[in-house]
């Protein structure tokens, strides 16, 4: 609308991560994703009498992993509180949480739009377990609740109020799901529920600095609808304030069908929650060992291998970008140029042929059969002109597949592909090709120079595919002028 230009929208993002441990955050109950309702559980997770938590220490490790990752202080004096709150799916009746002493305190997460960098700030990232679920489609008369999620580990990941559109909320929940990826701390399945995105949106008119009433869209299931559901309410708040109407703190949830946001209820403040120590957990303290040990045991990380890339292989931003969006992409990219250093030709591979496989395989480049040696191998025989890209892609890289312990030598030579170069055998097939299409030359020496291809083509035909083609240009180049 006219008016939004007078408006700054300022939106800040809670994200939740489910951690990838084998058990929940405080007993061994499986914190596995997709079995039957309420098969993981047992006394500690239905909150019985006399029932105590023991500490998910890999949970805690996972933690200071991504507070690192993300540039955060870690607060080495921990301990847990009890969140009270009315959860009808988790049976304590409140949530064993962080409050005071978040774990990572502060840090960034570097976004990158329309080539312009910059860093959300973020205020915490903390522990706390996760609820269960309400079910409300399997019995037409009750809610039924699934306790199997009840106490898996979550780390929220909370930015300040920083940023300004639902482009940056876009960018930064991409980079976030990248790294909790890389890190393999969570699979970052939005649809799953492991990873969940409440947004905080408020307005205020350009220039002014206190923040406008704010309201929050809860439990997000896709990046895509996190940007469609800022981007509506947005557009609500303005016209609200335009139409002189009063802006109410609620929460407000998002219907993917028609695009709209609805009211569920008026906002709670943290005073609402009564947050006070957990008596049953005692404080925990991580050493400056501990924090080294796990700091050395980093990955180097995607935003870091990208300025590799583009800076020492010559890669584009693009390139670089692509390859870094998966962790175990990036790890066969590293393995192909062990053995080739044509990293431009490696990034076209991977970005192209390879792509295209794993999409339409629908599989992960850790479950195919060809090796990044394969490939390198591939890219050595067209730099060598034996073979060119589009025999390498169509046909031996197919052949690759079905049979990786054939090497690209020995398929191209069992195809009968293998790139003919020796000038003479050329020289003969691009003068037959002109002996037969005198009409075609004059054209060509009248100007037609985009002729050039239907020659080419000719005589790739007349040598069944296997003429060196940048030969065969040059010599149709040289015979073609006018004498």
């Amino acid at each position: 609308m006219k008016n939004n230009d007078k408006y700054e929208s300022v939106i800040g993002l809670e994200v939740h991560t489910q951690l990838q441990t084998n058990s929940k955050l405080f007993c061994g109950d499986s914190a596995s994703f997709g079995a039957a309702p309420n098969t993981n559980i047992s006394p500690i997770t239905l909150a019985h009498p006399g029932t105590l938590p023991v500490m998910n220490y890999l949970a805690i490790e996972y933690a200071i992993k991504l507070g690192l990752a993300l540039n955060c202080r870690i607060e080495q004096h921990n301990f847990f509180a009890r969140k009270n709150y009315f959860y009808p799916d988790l049976p304590k009746g409140y949530q064993v949480s962080q409050h005071t002493t978040p774990i990572c305190k502060n840090g960034f997460v570097p976004i990158r739009i329309n080539n312009t960098e910059r860093n959300i700030l973020l205020n915490r990232i903390h522990l706390e377990e996760d609820a269960g679920k309400s079910l409300h489609d399997v019995d037409k008369n009750y809610t039924s609740i699934d306790l199997n999620r009840a106490g898996v580990p979550l780390l929220e990941i909370v930015t300040e109020p920083d940023l300004h559109s639902a482009d940056e909320a876009y960018a930064y929940l991409t980079q976030i799901r990248r790294l909790v990826r890389w890190l393999n701390i969570c699979d970052g399945n939005m649809e799953e529920g492991s990873m969940r995105c409440d947004a905080n949106i408020s307005i205020r008119l350009k220039g002014e600095k206190k923040l406008g009433t704010r309201v929050e869209v809860k439990n997000l299931n896709s990046i895509r609808n996190v940007k469609r559901a800022i981007d509506f309410e947005i557009n609500r708040l303005i016209n609200l304030v335009e139409a002189g109407e009063k802006i109410v703190q609620e929460t407000r949830s998002f219907d993917a069908e028609n695009g709209t946001t609805f009211s569920l209820r008026t906002k709670e403040d943290a005073d609402d929650y009564r947050y006070f120590p957990d008596p049953d957990l005692s404080p925990f303290f991580i050493s400056d060992d501990k924090l080294q040990q796990i700091k050395s045991n980093l990955p180097m990380l995607p935003q870091d291998l990208e300025k590799k890339y583009i800076t020492s292989y010559n890669l584009s931003g693009y390139d670089a970008a692509v390859i870094c969006d998966d962790k175990e992409q990036a790890a066969f990219f590293e393995k192909i140029i062990e053995h080739t250093n044509n990293y431009k030709a490696a990034a076209n591979w991977m970005l192209g042929p390879i792509k295209n496989y794993l999409n339409e395989a629908q599989t992960s480049i850790n479950e195919c059969a060809f090796t990044p040696q394969g490939i390198a191998s591939i890219i050595q025989l067209i730099d060598d002109g034996k073979i060119n890209f589009s025999i390498a892609s169509s046909k031996i890289f197919a052949a690759l597949i079905s049979d990786p312990n054939k090497t690209p030598l020995q398929i191209a030579t069992e195809l009968n592909v293998i790139q003919e170069s020796d000038t003479g055998s050329i020289n003969i097939w691009v003068e037959e090709v002109i002996k037969k299409m005198p009409d075609k030359v004059k054209e060509y020496q009248s100007g037609k120079k985009g002729l050039i291809g239907l020659f080419a083509g000719e005589v790739k035909k007349l040598s069944k595919g296997k003429a060196d083609m940048q030969l065969v240009n040059k010599f149709l180049e040289e015979k073609l002028q006018i004498k």
